[in-house]
C-alpha cells in the first residue's frame, strides 16, 4: 500500500493534451492574408493615383495646344484680313459699306486699333451704338470685322458679333496697340496658370515673359488692364499665380 502511494507521488503529471497550439498556424495564415491584402490594396491605389494624375497632365498639354492654337490661327486671321482688305481689323474706314447687310461699323483708319485688350463688350442689342472713336472701341470691332470676313468664328449665344472670343481657361482673347511693351498690334491671352504661360512662352518664344515677342504679366485681378498688370522675371508654377500672355503679331 506504501510502496503504490509512494510510485503514484514520483509518477510525472499527465501531459496538457490542449489543443490551443494547432489553433496558432491559423492564425499565422490569417495575419499573412490581411498582409498580403493590405499590399494588394496599396497597389491598386497607387496604379489608380497615377492614372489620375497622367491623365491630369494629359489634359493641361492639350489645353497648352489650344493656347497655342489659338494665337497662331488667330494671328493668321488678322494677316489675311490685311492681305484682303489692306487695313487693319476693327480700324478699316470702308468696312461699312463693304457690308451693309451685316449693319458694319467702320474704324477711323488712322492705322491705330484703338482701346484695350480686355474692354467690355456691348450687348448685341448696343452693338449699333457703342463708342467707336480714335480712343476707344476699334478693339472690339477687331473681333466684329474678322467675323463678318469669316476668319473667325460668330460668337455662341447671345454674345455680341463684337465680343471677344475666351480661351480653355475661360479667359479672355484680346488685341491692343503696343501691349506688355511690344511694339504694333498686340494679341494677349488672359487667366493663363503659370505651368502654361511658361510652356506657351517656351513653345513661340524664349520662355521669358520679360523678353522677346512673347511677353508675360501677372495678374492680381480677373479681367485686367495690361497698365496694372505685375511685370515679372520669371513664371511662377505654384498652382495660384495667374498671368496675361501678350505676342506681337
Amino acid at each position: 500500500m506504501a510502496g503504490r502511494e509512494k510510485a503514484r507521488a514520483g509518477a510525472a503529471p499527465p501531459e496538457n493534451k490542449m489543443k490551443l497550439p494547432k489553433l496558432l498556424p491559423g492564425l499565422r495564415r490569417e495575419r499573412g492574408l490581411a498582409l498580403i491584402e493590405i499590399a494588394v490594396t496599396l497597389v491598386v491605389v497607387a496604379l489608380v493615383l497615377s492614372g489620375i494624375l497622367a491623365a491630369q497632365e494629359l489634359i493641361t498639354q492639350g489645353r497648352i495646344k489650344a493656347v497655342v492654337a489659338d494665337f497662331n490661327s488667330l494671328a493668321a486671321a488678322y494677316y489675311a484680313y490685311q492681305d484682303r482688305y489692306a487695313a487693319l481689323p476693327g480700324d478699316d474706314s470702308h468696312a461699312a459699306a463693304r457690308w451693309a447687310a451685316g449693319a458694319a461699323r467702320d474704324g477711323n483708319g488712322d492705322g491705330f486699333i484703338a482701346g484695350g485688350y480686355d474692354d467690355t463688350p456691348p450687348a448685341a442689342s448696343a452693338i449699333g451704338t457703342f463708342p467707336i472713336d480714335a480712343t476707344a472701341g476699334e478693339t472690339l470691332n477687331y473681333w466684329w470685322h474678322l467675323r463678318l470676313a469669316g476668319f473667325v468664328p460668330r460668337p455662341a449665344g447671345l454674345a455680341s458679333m463684337a465680343s471677344q472670343p475666351q480661351n480653355a481657361f475661360a479667359g479672355v482673347i484680346g488685341i491692343q496697340m503696343n501691349g506688355a511693351g511690344l511694339a504694333g498690334p498686340t494679341l494677349c491671352q488672359a487667366n493663363l496658370p503659370g505651368k502654361i504661360a511658361a510652356a506657351v512662352d517656351g513653345q513661340l518664344d524664349d520662355t521669358r515673359p520679360a523678353t522677346g515677342r512673347v511677353r508675360g504679366l501677372r495678374q492680381t485681378v480677373t479681367p485686367q488692364p495690361l497698365a496694372t498688370a505685375l511685370p515679372v522675371a520669371a513664371y511662377q508654377e505654384d498652382g495660384s499665380s495667374v498671368y496675361v500672355v501678350c505676342r506681337s503679331q
